[in-house]
């Protein structure tokens, strides 16, 4: 097959000293940090839906992407040549890993089982390209949002008909998913939710969702996919309200349908601030109930209150994330999901290249400054020394669970009042993350 990126050279690791636009300034995949390689580290995923099938229109306007691989139609031989290319920007990349809706890798037939021989047709060579190249793939889900029948919602349409027919869909994108070897397995509610609470059975819409996740942890224990579940957690967009509104929300719905043995999160840094959160706060959520599975790399614009869908440069950001991920034990199933799309003014084929570099090398960095301020042990032991009271004396006696209300209110009396309060430094703290930025 002809080649779409033979004016790109395969990008290297350069060091910080590099002028070279298509080399990495920081991510050195074989470099050690905290005992793992930043491969490992990271697992960087490139995403299909954005990169491969992004064109680049708003609401304002036509796509402007220049995609010469792509001849326009809606056949399986383009859908199989695209997966050529995308294995040939993905292997010069240097990413071990990519992601995929069903319905981003093979067009839509007019019937289920049209569909499912188109996606067959294309897995077949997604199953070639992974063997040839040895990417692999991180996860798929099934798309549950964009075609009209899903105008109510998927597994929580009023419509039982849509149900079955969301419920046939995931069954057939696990089947893929398995075939060709997905490390995961992601659910994201895209029109899970309501416009309106007048015409909207709020109990019923979320039992049918646990309902449609129950099938699927029952149908992979069937097929022996071992790979993981995830909640990807978002508030809004398209739907006023989705269920799976931020990581404590997914975890509520888990936890109240019987489902949080088998489900992590997929955290995403956009969704994070459409939920009024920051990327770090869902992450500390989804770690503290030992839920954090894998997160969606990109960023939003603040001046912009949608889901802009950015890549990632902002080094704040990475170092908090990567905080995160190493407090609570790294990322083992999930990865760096690239989940991130160029802007509509950059439309030529090279700037799929910027792009990805930028945030490798931005997430390369925050890992690198994040086990820095790790090693330096300031911060950490701030925060122990903040809460000290609770490891001994009283303190200890009440996170044990042995303390009463009596019990207390008779220490209180003894003592007269409480030990004063500590400052919190909090631009201390500030400070001492500058000395590492």
């Amino acid at each position: 097959m002809k080649s779409f990126f033979s004016d790109i050279p395969e990008i290297k690791f350069e060091g910080s000293s590099s002028r070279n636009p298509f080399a990495f300034k920081h991510y050195n995949a074989t470099e050690r940090v905290e005992g793992k390689s930043m491969r490992d580290h990271l697992r960087f995923a490139v995403v299909y839906w954005h990169t491969f099938r992004g064109t680049g229109s708003d609401p304002f306007g036509a796509g402007t992407m220049q995609r010469p691989w792509d001849d326009g139609s809606n056949s399986v031989a383009n859908a199989q040549k695209r997966a050529r290319v995308a294995f040939e920007f993905i292997g010069k990349l240097g990413a071990p890993y990519y992601c995929w809706h069903d319905r981003d890798v093979a067009p839509e037939g007019r019937t289920l089982a049209e569909s499912n021989r188109n996606f067959d047709a294309v897995a077949k060579v997604l199953k070639e390209e992974q063997k040839r190249t040895g990417i692999k793939l991180l996860w798929g889900t099934a798309n549950l949002f964009s075609h009209p029948r899903y105008v109510h919602g998927a597994s929580t349409s009023c419509n039982a008909e849509v149900f079955a027919y969301a419920a046939a869909q995931v069954k057939k994108a696990m089947e893929v998913t398995h075939e060709l070897g997905g490390e995961g397995y992601t659910f994201w509610g895209g029109r899970e939710g309501y416009m309106t609470l007048l015409n909207t059975d709020m109990q019923r819409e979320q039992e049918h969702l646990a309902q449609l996740l129950h099938l699927a942890v029952a149908y992979k224990k069937q097929i022996g996919f071992k790979g993981q579940f995830y909640i990807e957690p978002k508030p809004k967009e398209p739907t006023k309200h989705q269920y799976d509104s931020d990581a404590a929300a997914c975890l509520n719905f888990l936890r109240q349908y019987g489902l949080l043995p088998h489900f992590k999160l997929n955290i995403e840094t956009n969704h994070a601030t459409l939920a009024g959160h920051t990327m770090q706060h869902e992450l500390e959520v989804a770690g503290a109930a030992g839920a954090l599975g894998s997160i969606d790399a990109n960023t939003g614009d603040e001046l912009l209150g949608w889901d802009t869908d950015q890549f990632p440069t902002n080094i704040y950001l990475t170092t908090y994330s990567m905080l995160a991920i190493l407090k609570y034990g790294g990322l083992s199933t999930g990865g760096v999901n690239f989940d991130a799309k160029v802007r509509r003014e950059s439309f030529e084929p090279a700037d799929l290249f910027h792009a990805h570099i930028g945030g490798m090398d931005a997430f390369a960095r925050g890992l690198k400054i994040a086990a820095a301020i790790r090693r330096d042990g300031r911060l950490d032991e701030f925060v122990r020394q903040r809460y000290a009271s609770w490891d001994s004396g009283i303190g200890a006696r009440i996170e044990s669970g042995k303390a009463t209300l009596k019990e207390l209110e008779a220490y209180s009396l003894k003592k007269g009042d409480a030990a004063a309060n500590a400052s919190g430094r909090q631009e201390f703290l500030e400070n001492l993350i500058n000395e590492f930025i």
